[in-house]
């Protein structure tokens, strides 16, 4: 049986989440800091904006350690061009759902019911 906990969730479009989810993506921005640290669950939106899906799953869980100003030299993590104003989310310890599961998602930070329970991680 698995063990359900409330985990923080944010969707964001493909491929974002998709790049996320495969480590090629350290660092997500926003016009918005955040103090909320900790595990994030990184969902796909339903909408397709670009990329591949999949569409409306949460995909994997990382941690959200710092947030700080946009640098230069962030551009290769974050996987986009520095725009001044933009706010750099620091995220580590990927941690993949073996299943990516269908979820309604919200704008901004939401929280979402997740099985913690070791069978449900991609190796």
């Amino acid at each position: 049986m698995g063990e359900f906990v409330t985990k923080k969730a944010i969707s964001l479009h493909q491929p974002w989440a998709n790049l996320i989810a495969e480590g090629k993506k350290t660092i997500e921005t926003r016009f918005r800091r955040t103090k909320y640290r900790g595990d994030l669950v990184i969902c796909s939106t339903k909408a397709p904006e670009e990329g591949e899906g999949p569409f409306g799953c949460a995909l994997c869980v990382v941690e959200l350690y710092d947030c700080r100003p946009m640098r230069y030299s962030d551009e290769t993590e974050a996987c986009i061009e520095y725009t001044k104003g933009r706010w750099a989310w620091m995220l580590r310890n990927l941690r993949r759902f073996r299943d990516p599961f269908l979820v309604s998602g919200h704008q901004g930070f939401f929280n979402l019911e997740v099985d913690m329970w070791e069978e449900s991680w991609a190796v």
